[in-house]
């Protein structure tokens, strides 16, 4: 296959290979969100006094650093096995029945949608929480805080394996990437995301933790996530390549990432109203 002349050529996507074992970026980028996921949330456990109105006697952390240990598991697992099937569900459905051996071995080759792996990861949360006896929201709060470090890297491996990218464009910025088939300048529509979808929702979602002290309204950060989450991946569909997904009937009206981010902007609108509602005197938390 024809390639492109790519605008920048920084890395290769396979960082070293040893044998059948094979290393890429996109794969160390998944390792690196999920540790350093982990031990923020390591962190976060640590400081009881952020769950807590201030002035609270003795607070108490709503989980523990080893509960931590066991959840970094649990979410490994949600990524993955969601990310992937919500891949081939959401966008190529029928490898299931032509190539279904594809569907699991595929993983190697890229191939995994977020929704999916938040899908994947929520499930793993309320199994966590259900097993251990633990606050399903203060979990997700946690959680909330952390996620955009794993998106961040995401879509930075996703600019350096050259996929995903944008929409034509002939602005100062514009790219071409390697595999695009039409070698057109291009959005680099994967590092707007990073920046949104990594770099603003951790900071929106770490000033409300130690500025307006979220964490003490249980579901706030998991909505706020969510919310902003929608909000600004819909806005990307507007600068990334549209989905080949679609119904012919549906295409330039709407993308697959805008119809799975309105389910997200409701659910997180709803979280905010509840935690809210919740902290008004009178008011009983969930």
């Amino acid at each position: 296959m024809q390639t492109c002349p790519a605008t920048f050529d920084l890395l290769e996507p396979e960082i070293f290979s040893i044998g059948f074992f094979t290393l890429r970026w996109y794969a160390l980028a998944y390792i690196a969100g999920l540790l350093l996921g982990w031990r923020y949330m390591v962190i976060l456990s640590r400081r009881a006094q952020l769950w807590h109105p201030i002035g609270t006697k003795n607070p108490k952390s709503p989980f523990t650093e080893n509960q931590v240990d066991d959840l970094l598991v649990w979410a490994t697992i949600g990524v993955i096995v969601g990310g992937r099937l919500g891949y081939v569900i959401f966008y190529m459905p029928e490898m299931i029945w032509t190539d279904p051996l594809r569907v699991i071995t595929g993983i190697t080759d890229g191939g995994m949608a977020f929704h999916g792996g938040l899908i994947g990861v929520s499930l793993a949360l309320w199994s966590f929480a259900h097993r251990n006896n633990l606050d399903l929201w203060r979990i997700a709060d946690a959680a909330a805080i952390v996620t955009p470090i794993g998106l961040f890297f995401g879509r930075v491996a996703n600019f350096i394996n050259g996929e995903l990218w944008g929409r034509p464009w002939d602005g100062p910025w514009a790219m071409r990437f390697e595999h695009d088939p039409l070698c057109l300048p291009r959005h680099p529509s994967q590092l707007y995301q990073a920046a949104l979808e990594g770099v603003a929702i951790f900071a929106i979602v770490n000033i409300a933790t130690y500025k307006f002290r979220s964490l003490e309204k249980p579901g706030l950060n998991a909505g706020l996530f969510l919310m902003s989450y929608g909000l600004f991946r819909a806005l990307m569909e507007v600068f990334r390549e549209p989905d080949s997904h679609m119904p012919e009937a549906l295409r330039g009206l709407i993308t697959m990432g805008m119809l799975l981010s309105l389910p997200m902007i409701l659910l997180g609108g709803w979280l905010v109203w509840r935690a809210l509602k919740n902290d008004q005197p009178g008011t009983k938390s969930a």
